[in-house]
């Protein structure tokens, strides 16, 4: 059985602390005697980082660098990353170490012991805001109610064996959600509490605009239940719409008079905006059939950065 590690990191604006962020990694591998590779992708970044990743290709073995020919999201970086690592494990982590390389070692531990996947789990969200917990939170429970997949505490930071990385490239989407994905292909899990680190340098990438795209993606990736909302809201209306003419009849037989006007209008802005928002939905589910009906890859690799040697 291999032990060769291969370590994959997405980078995107990290050029000031990329090079520590892997010296650290490396060093403590080799510490612990592990072999290991790393695979280093450059989400199209504008600063300095793709020098740091050629200059690191350089000075240490085995580097494999790409260079994304835009940036694609780190959702795309992460499918370049996978596909190539060449590892009898994969270690999928962030390049600015709040995923705490500390945990590698026992995460391959863990792996020799027979776990496919080990996932690392946050015990806590760090020193993020109180709106992005509380966004997180409900984003999660809803995920477990519409999915049956439980990602509370979910991070990316993970090590999966060769067998469920190649079961993860087996699923062929273009628009892909990692965590959920990989929750999907299943194997024998360990859940690794860990802390989360603070950041070396620099602020979150994620926006609020990125943000709200995955959470739009994940749900309408791995669940239908959304749509079947259009039915329901089709048969509220439906009884209601009953319960008015019914209303209306007796109201005309009984000689009363039924102005009705202000319930008209009501009636008018409700259904229309249940409509709109029903709209909506169909049409994001058409737009993601639209997008993998095109099939377009999920990036484009502009350059390649190897190691002339490896450990």
């Amino acid at each position: 059985m291999g032990r060769l590690i291969s370590i994959v990191m997405p980078v995107y604006h990290e050029g000031p602390h990329i090079e520590a962020s892997v010296r650290t990694v490396h060093a403590l591998l080799n510490e612990h005697a592990i072999e290991h590779e790393f695979v280093l992708i450059d989400d199209g970044s504008r600063d300095n980082s793709w020098e740091a990743l050629q200059q690191l290709s350089h000075d240490l073995p085995g580097i494999h660098a790409l260079r994304l020919s835009r940036n694609f999201g780190k959702e795309a970086a992460l499918c370049a990353g996978l596909e190539r690592a060449g590892g009898d494990a994969v270690v999928v982590m962030d390049s600015d170490l709040q995923h705490p390389p500390s945990c590698i070692p026992e995460m391959v531990k863990l792996w020799r012991e027979g776990w496919d996947v080990v996932e690392g789990v946050k015990a806590s969200r760090g020193r993020e805001s109180g709106t992005y917990k509380l966004g997180a939170h409900a984003f999660y429970k809803l995920f477990h109610k519409l999915s049956g997949f439980d990602l509370r505490g979910a991070s990316d930071f993970k090590l999966m064996d060769r067998r469920a990385v190649e079961a993860w490239q087996s699923l062929k989407e273009r628009d892909t959600f990692f965590r959920g994905m990989s929750a999907w292909v299943g194997f024998k899990r360990y859940r690794l509490p860990f802390e989360v680190a603070p950041r070396t340098e620099g602020v979150t990438k994620w926006s609020p605009w990125k943000l709200g795209k995955l959470f739009i993606s994940a749900i309408t990736s791995f669940s239908a239940l959304p749509l079947q909302m259009v039915t329901v809201l089709g048969g509220l209306f439906f009884v209601a719409s009953l319960a008015i003419a019914l209303q209306t009849l007796y109201m005309k037989f009984s000689g009363h008079a039924f102005s009705g006007f202000t319930t008209v209008i009501l009636l008018q802005l409700i259904i229309g905006s249940s409509l709109m928002f029903s709209l909506g939905i169909i049409g994001t589910y058409l737009a993601r059939i639209y997008d993998e009906v095109k099939g377009r890859p999920r990036y484009l690799v502009s350059e390649e950065a190897h190691s002339s040697s490896t450990d």
